[in-house]
């Protein structure tokens, strides 16, 4: 009963530490030598995402955060130049099954002789990279990237869109050295 237990116990941290696989990942880096405070406006250079619907989402989410944040987009010629590029991919996953042995689970070495199945899953993951470029230098001055694992519902997506730029500008703009 106590191997069982223990066995199960495993079992469910194996499978929470499987999903974590999967959480959203949020990263900035920026120029540490830039002086933020100087930089008033900023204008969209391109916005580009492997769905156009989902352009100007990306766009207006980021524009909310923007401007939070006390930026001013202007038409052209802003102090910062944007561009956002968003990509999907399939990547793969194992799923391990295991069936016979003590338990059912099949562990060999305790007296069980079941078999282990795998198979592969493909789930789908978006990237949304965000960079800000010194208008005039056109020098890289801060850089964005959210990784996620996509849903087939669009409305999860746009929840996990927001949710992802939220944290991207959460601590922007970054404190000056001085």
């Amino acid at each position: 009963m106590k191997i069982r237990i223990c066995f199960a116990g495993l079992f469910v941290m194996l499978l929470a530490a499987s999903t974590v696989g999967f959480a959203q990942q949020v990263r900035t880096d920026y120029d540490h030598n830039a002086d933020f405070s100087n930089y008033k406006t900023y204008s969209w250079e391109k916005v580009e995402t492997s769905n156009s619907i989902w352009d100007s989402r990306v766009k207006d989410d980021i524009d909310k955060e923007l401007q939070a944040k006390g930026l001013t987009q202007v038409p052209s010629g802003g102090d910062i130049s944007l561009v956002a590029i968003g990509t999907t991919r399939e990547k793969p996953t194992l799923e391990t099954y295991y069936n016979g042995g003590i338990g059912g689970w099949g562990w060999r070495g305790f007296g069980g002789d079941g078999m282990a199945t795998t198979t592969v899953e493909n789930y789908k993951e978006g990237t949304l990279v965000v960079d800000m470029f010194d208008a005039n230098t056109r020098k890289l001055l801060w850089r964005g990237n959210a990784t996620d694992t996509l849903s087939d519902k669009s409305d999860k997506n746009i929840k996990k869109l927001e949710k992802s730029v939220e944290k991207m500008f959460k601590d922007f703009p970054p404190k000056s050295k001085g």
